[in-house]
């Protein structure tokens, strides 16, 4: 692919992800720079490559992977995958088991202990060793319906991929002292988890089983928000364009739902949902920035800066 191809698929996505003109210029400071540190990594490793995005809600994971994947695969001739940590979350059934079995905040999507890190693992080894016939489902969930969507409606990806992307606002998340999660950190904690059983459970889990699916990563991009404030103006700004888009469906031939059938949050319910996720997101601002391959600042109008790329000892 030519330069100009490369433009022209660079303006294509542009406008079907509906994205501001300037965009062009992140995908030219942020994103081609990112490009060029995947095939380094991808040739000095001679395998497949496993490159976590990190960043809290509203930062533009999906974004910056979607931008990734597409100019790797026809850009470079690089087989990618897009896999994010949402699409391994548990089932809503899985999770109302958990919440009986250990705490009643774990019917609520998104800490550790809610994902199926073990299916996760599963999926990269199936897209490492693939012959060039074989198929691999990749798990997709459901926001709207807060489940995950039955496999055999699962995007397949065909052949060995020669880069794996994961995405997810807590990849590369470290545990926390035990000694932190003695003191509730917001009135979600205070009132529905006074004795601290939910957040150290979650701990545990970070400490276990996540620690190995984080293992999977040769390098951790951090999309660095500017404060947990913002996160939660970012979140609520998500619910709102997803409340747009569903209520646009009888309009497309859809079937006429109601808010309530497909989740949609208010603004006090995001609130809320974002306090299951402070704890974490507030560790991850603090540590993170340190330990990730490439740190990325996203500034207060989501726009994102030249990548660091940090040398590793």
């Amino acid at each position: 692919m030519s330069d100009t191809e490369l433009r022209i698929t660079i303006d294509v996505l542009i406008e079907k992800e509906g994205l501001p003109q300037n965009y062009a210029a992140t995908v030219e400071q942020t994103i081609l720079p990112l490009i060029e540190h995947i095939v380094s990594l991808r040739n000095a490793k001679n395998r497949t490559v496993v490159v976590g995005i990190h960043g809290a809600q509203g930062t533009g994971k999906s974004t910056l992977a979607l931008f990734l994947s597409k100019l790797l695969y026809d850009h470079y001739q690089y087989p990618t995958v897009s896999i994010s940590l949402d699409d391994l979350y548990l089932t809503r059934e899985e999770r109302r088991a958990l919440a009986e079995r250990v705490h009643p905040l774990f019917i609520t999507r998104g800490v550790p202990g809610t994902h199926d890190v073990e299916l996760g693992e599963h999926i990269i080894d199936q897209l490492r060793t693939a012959g060039p016939c074989d198929h691999t489902r990749i798990p997709a969930f459901d926001k709207s319906r807060d489940d995950r969507v039955p496999p055999n409606e699962w995007p397949v990806f065909e052949g060995r991929a020669e880069v794996v992307l994961i995405e997810g606002w807590c990849l590369g998340a470290l545990p926390e002292d035990d000694k932190a999660l003695a003191a509730p950190l917001n009135t979600l904690e205070a009132e529905e988890d006074p004795l601290g059983i939910w957040r150290r459970y979650v701990n545990q889990c970070l400490k276990g089983e996540y620690q190995a699916f984080f293992g999977e990563l040769d390098s951790l991009i951090m999309l660095k928000a500017p404060s947990m404030s913002r996160v939660l103006e970012w979140r609520t700004l998500q619910e709102h364009k997803l409340a747009e888009k569903t209520g646009r469906a009888p309009n497309e031939g859809g079937p006429a739902q109601t808010a309530q059938d497909l989740r949609i949050m208010s603004d006090e319910e995001v609130a809320r949902f974002i306090m299951h996720y402070e704890r974490v997101t507030r560790s991850c601002l603090k540590e993170l920035p340190g330990r990730a391959d490439v740190l990325i600042e996203v500034s207060n109008d989501h726009s994102l800066s030249r990548p660091c790329f940090q040398a590793q000892s």
